[in-house]
């Protein structure tokens, strides 16, 4: 009698695993196999999935049979999953963090906020991020990943601060754009790099 393990050991998925299928299931939602809410569905199921066997049955209707691992990234559709987000708020605080969805467009209306955005492990929809600022009084923080890269050439801060600096210089290849447009008076600007608890004392002396 054989003593071989009868299986073979689980295998851990990891983020860009979970990402690859994403791109998959975002690319069936563009050519029409999937609907929007099959397609939430299954992006919460691969978000929350820890082994490649958890990921597998998420595309296997989707992809030609035999494929043990999650398909390679597939390119990104011509529009964005959405379009875009408005955030309302006054006089509270705006927090955005995790493994988050982002549109291709973020307006941001608040009014004496400190805004926070972590985007050092949201889900890139697309090679270009535009977020808008309509306010006043607003410390906005942006937390930032190697690769992405900040234009605030088209954003106005009147009686503000707007401190944009470079990331590391670690030879990462650029994966998203960031556009910052519109116009924040009475506040500031600022972008941290991989350093959540930075950010978190930025974004409460901003305001």
């Amino acid at each position: 009698m054989s003593t071989e393990p009868s299986s073979q050991p689980v295998l851990r998925a990891s983020d860009a695993d979970r990402d690859r299928v994403i791109d998959t299931l975002r690319s069936a939602v563009t050519d029409g196999r999937l609907d929007a809410a099959e397609y939430d569905e299954r992006v919460e199921q691969a978000l929350a999935a820890r082994t490649f066997e958890a990921l597998a049955p998420l595309t296997a209707d989707l992809v030609a049979t035999g494929a043990a691992r999650p398909l390679p990234a597939v390119p990104a559709p011509a529009g964005p999953v959405v379009e875009s987000v408005l955030i309302r708020e006054k006089h509270g605080p705006v927090r955005r963090e995790g493994r988050w969805m982002l549109p291709h467009r973020l307006v941001l209306r608040t009014l004496w906020c400190t805004v926070t955005l972590d985007l050092t492990r949201a889900v890139l929809t697309g090679p270009e991020l535009i977020v808008e600022i309509q306010g006043r009084g607003n410390g906005v923080v942006l937390m930032l990943a190697p690769g992405m890269v900040v234009d605030a050439n088209e954003l106005s801060v009147r009686h503000g601060s707007v401190a944009i600096t470079n990331g590391p210089d670690d030879g990462t290849p650029e994966t998203l754009r960031i556009h910052l447009v519109g116009r924040n008076k009475h506040g500031s600007v600022t972008t941290v790099w991989d350093a959540p608890g930075e950010a978190e004392r930025s974004s409460d002396t901003t305001a």
